[in-house]
């Protein structure tokens, strides 16, 4: 089996691509189902954020899985192959996990170790698992990458810097207008990347903010957090005509605003400057909106550059995190040839065992004047024999099976027992020994060792 990771990302695709293909909160089950259906497909985890759209999958073969995962993105959203594929990073096995524990940790976010995306990863974890996408490899291979990012959140201090997508947006109006006092916010959406931006408003001096939402009542609740006032989207374009910054990031399908609306705003406006910061996707601001004088609109892709000043601590973090990834991936390592080991020592201790018990019925036939408190004796102690002899070579196989050559190893265990038979009913386990070693991606990030050993802790919904 071999694991991949296809997606498209801030980093190879703008925000006019990245927008096509992104997927709605309630057509992911149904996208995991068709996706699962693919051929060669085991197990799938679809992860899609505003900057990156993946898709995780387990496979019986690298041949041809690539173009079987670009055949689905181009039926899912409708767009030819030819017009995305450019955009596409394709990781195999060792890439593809070191891939999923940086984008967990936040190492590949645009903002270097935001924490934000620790969320989405395992919320797209638990939804596949809920619907019953992912299996032995993923259900292990993901809570290791929560539990990871979760520890080089607390054991480093990479998200002690205020940078966030929602702080970059202020920073960048802050450059326009010095301070925000006096100055009126319409903040568009009430969801958490909204909340944040708010907060770092209302930390600024804004004089005024307002909350726009498709829901008058969560805005409502969002508003009141900032002594602010609600209203609904269909109300933003009266409010045009007084605010000063527009901060949007809704979800909506379709433009929020469009040059129109923005252009009648702006007469009535006299003129004054009007600053907007989309940070949806898709967008909620029509980029035509820009060619109205006296009008300045930003997308997401115009924040990366801001927080530049703030990323220096940051990325000398992300060092110790390369390392602590390196051990993760060893350490998956281990317990992935270990699948391959847990069922022929399984079907060593069962054939031990019937043998023992058909010794024992043999023993009893013979001398059938035992007392209950004989037999029990003798059935421990010929129980204890089996299970001594049997210690050294499990721990041998064991040991040898985590070597170069573990497959053989086990290969010859299993026929030096003669446990080909019991073997064939057992099929919930994969019996590779370990993952293939490809040749390393060109852009296969640089790690070094010296972090502390992975260790699992329980991971559950909330």
């Amino acid at each position: 089996m071999h694991i991949l990771a296809v997606g498209l990302n801030y980093k190879t695709a703008p925000v006019e691509v990245r927008e096509k293909f992104a997927f709605q909160d309630a057509d992911l089950p149904k996208a995991l189902e068709q996706l699962k259906q693919t051929k060669s497909i085991l197990e799938c985890v679809i992860v899609a954020t505003c900057n990156r759209t993946e898709i995780y999958a387990v496979v019986d073969r690298l041949h041809m899985c690539g173009h079987f995962i670009r055949h689905f993105i181009e039926n899912w959203f409708g767009v030819p192959a030819a017009d995305f594929s450019k955009h596409l990073y394709i990781y195999e096995d060792d890439p593809a996990i070191e891939h999923l524990f940086r984008v967990t940790s936040g190492l590949d976010s645009m903002i270097i170790g935001e924490t934000q995306i620790l969320g989405q990863v395992r919320e797209a974890f638990f939804t596949a698992q809920r619907e019953k996408t992912t299996g032995t490899i993923f259900n292990t291979l993901f809570k290791q990458a929560i539990t990871m990012a979760k520890r080089a959140h607390s054991e480093t201090s990479i998200g002690e810097s205020a940078v966030s997508v929602s702080y970059a947006a202020v920073e960048l109006g802050k450059r326009i207008f010095g301070q925000f006092n006096n100055k009126v916010v319409m903040i568009m959406g009430a969801g958490k990347m909204s909340e944040l931006t708010g907060k770092h408003l209302y930390a600024n001096g804004a004089s005024k903010v307002i909350v726009a939402n498709r829901t008058y009542e969560r805005a409502e609740q969002l508003a009141d957090k900032f002594n602010g006032t609600a209203c609904s989207l269909a109300e933003v374009p009266s409010f045009l005509p007084e605010v000063d910054i527009i901060i949007s990031s809704t979800g909506s399908a379709g433009y929020v605003l469009t040059r129109e609306q923005v252009a009648e705003a702006m007469r009535k406006r006299k003129s004054k400057t009007l600053f907007m910061i989309d940070i949806a996707v898709p967008r909620d601001l029509d980029p035509a909106i820009n060619e109205v004088p006296n009008v300045f609109l930003y997308d997401i892709d115009d924040l990366q550059g801001i927080v530049e000043m703030n990323l220096e601590q940051r990325r000398q973090e992300a060092a110790k995190i390369h390392r602590m990834i390196e051990d993760e991936l060893e350490a998956y390592h281990h317990w992935y040839k270990m699948l391959g080991v847990s069922p022929v020592i399984r079907a060593l201790q069962e054939k031990s065992a019937a043998i023992h018990e058909e010794t024992m019925e043999s023993l009893l036939k013979k001398l059938p004047d035992l007392d209950e408190r004989e037999i029990k004796v003798i059935r421990k102690l010929t129980k204890s024999i089996v299970n001594q002899m049997l210690h050294d070579p499990i721990n041998r196989v064991k040991e040898m099976a985590g070597e170069k050559h573990g497959e053989d190893a086990v290969d010859m265990f299993t026929k030096l027992f003669a446990l080909e038979e019991r073997l064939k009913g057992q099929t919930e386990e994969p019996r590779s020994a370990k993952l293939p070693k490809p040749e390393p991606a060109a852009d296969k990030p640089a790690v070094s060792a010296g972090a502390a050993p992975f260790t699992y802790a329980a991971i559950t919904p909330s």
